[in-house]
């Protein structure tokens, strides 16, 4: 039987540049699967590492269209890099190359980081397509859009790194080849993805889904004014109770909102736990809603709520409803 696969810290840091994000995998080392490694890494990237790691990850990378990683980076992560960017190298063309190279330019100016796209299979021309699209974002926006790209990146290479081992739990070698050779292949869906599915478990055998390492439901508050996280925000999560009747626009909330969870965000803008770790959420319509007005008390908004919506098909996967705040506007997202 074969027995779990287990990794240095240097390993990890090939996968994710970020040394915090690096301790961490190596001390939950060993895992018994694939899947339990990138459960536990989404949980790091997203709750363990602050924003300095972010941006220490994001370093490593070399421009996209470049063919040279900085030198900081490991001699195994600037090898994956080139191997990433293969597409991207071999459909450009002198002019793209340029263009490309003038448009890393314009976006290190405006947000002070490497553009940052898992670019496996890409061609130079999407490559360039969305950089010019993500060049309008806010900068805070797209930080955290950087942030999602580095972990689809993380979750390709924990695959190769995963594939270099002999064996890999209910994996068989030529289905330990295949995965990763697919995994290269797959840009891994923005929201919630995973490297592996049950299509391309070996046949005969079923993957279960990782049990979760945070609550379904999440939310942190960034202030945009100030370029930075927002503490001390009172947070409260409900959900709608009301059998007979749906909350509809317009109409009196008739008592159907039930109290589910209060917290306080910290000094990364991240509220405490709103539910409990549970596998499958309990579809529904919750309302998260945050004490601005207390935050700011010369600002336009007493407080901000915000109603979404979880469907019966999507009882399993992770809801992340962050508030991008300043005094007199507020925007949210569904983000990982």
């Amino acid at each position: 039987m074969a027995v779990p696969a287990s990794f240095e810290e240097k390993d990890f840091l090939s996968c994710c540049g970020s040394t915090r994000f690096a301790k961490h995998m190596a001390s939950a080392s060993p895992f018994s699967s694939l899947d339990h490694a990138i459960s536990v890494a989404r949980d790091v990237w997203f709750n363990a590492v602050d924003v300095n790691g972010w941006l220490q990850a994001f370093s490593a990378h070399p421009q996209i269209g470049q063919r040279h990683a900085p030198s900081h980076a490991s001699q195994t992560s600037a090898q994956w890099s080139k191997g990433e960017q293969s597409t991207a190298l071999a459909t450009a063309t002198g002019s793209s190359l340029q263009e490309l190279s003038e448009w890393n330019a314009r976006y290190w100016e405006k947000f002070g980081f490497v553009f940052l796209i898992c670019a496996s299979g890409r061609s130079t021309d999407e490559i360039l397509a969305e950089l010019k699209r993500r060049y309008t974002n806010r900068p805070i926006v797209e930080f955290e859009i950087a942030a999602q790209e580095q972990m689809k990146i993380t979750e390709l290479r924990l695959a190769k790194l995963f594939s270099s081992k002999e064996s890999i739990p209910s994996t068989t070698d030529k289905d330990s080849t295949m995965f990763a050779k697919k995994a290269e292949e797959d840009r891994i869906s923005i929201i919630g993805g995973h490297v592996t599915s049950a299509s391309e478990s070996p046949v005969g055998k079923s993957i279960q889904a990782p049990a979760r390492t945070r609550p379904p439901i999440t939310t942190h508050v960034l202030d945009t004014s100030r370029g930075g996280p927002a503490a001390g925000i009172d947070v409260l999560l409900e959900v709608w109770r009301d059998t007979q009747s749906r909350p509809e626009f317009g109409a009196s909330d008739n008592g159907g909102w039930v109290f589910q969870a209060s917290s306080k965000t910290d000094s990364d803008g991240r509220s405490g736990q709103l539910m409990s770790i549970v596998d499958n959420v309990p579809p529904g319509i919750y309302r998260i809603s945050f004490n601005t007005g207390k935050y700011n008390p010369n600002g336009f908004f007493p407080y901000v709520s915000i109603v979404f919506e979880i469907r019966e098909s999507q009882k399993r996967e992770h809801f992340h409803v962050p508030l991008l705040l300043s005094p007199f506007s507020f925007s949210t997202y569904r983000g990982s």
